[in-house]
């Protein structure tokens, strides 16, 4: 990843969260399904300075396949959410609940 990338995503954390952000790492993350992969992407791991209640963040961005909007996530480093795997668990556990609703 480049480091505009990584700038856009600090970026990104520090408005959504209202806090200052470091970079810490890049962690790829796979995750499967029935042995076939359905999610590969690299996750920012920032450290937060000053949040109220995380002291680390998980961050990605995704392209909207229909609009071409880029979408930014953020996900805190909060139980049950100890890694960047487990943060893109949630995350796709939430967008296929919404689904259901």
């Amino acid at each position: 990843m480049k480091d505009s990338e990584k700038e856009i995503l600090k970026h990104a954390v520090e408005k959504l969260h209202r806090c200052k952000a470091t970079w810490v790492e890049s962690v790829p993350v796979e995750e499967t399904f029935n042995g076939k992969a359905v999610w590969e992407r690299i996750v920012q791991v920032f450290d937060l300075l000053n949040h109220p209640s995380a002291k680390r963040c998980y961050a990605w961005s995704l392209i909207n396949d229909d609009s071409k909007k880029r979408r930014f996530f953020a996900v805190l480093h909060q139980p049950p959410i100890d890694s960047p795997l487990a943060a893109v668990r949630v995350t796709i556990a939430n967008k296929f609940h919404k689904k259901d609703k």
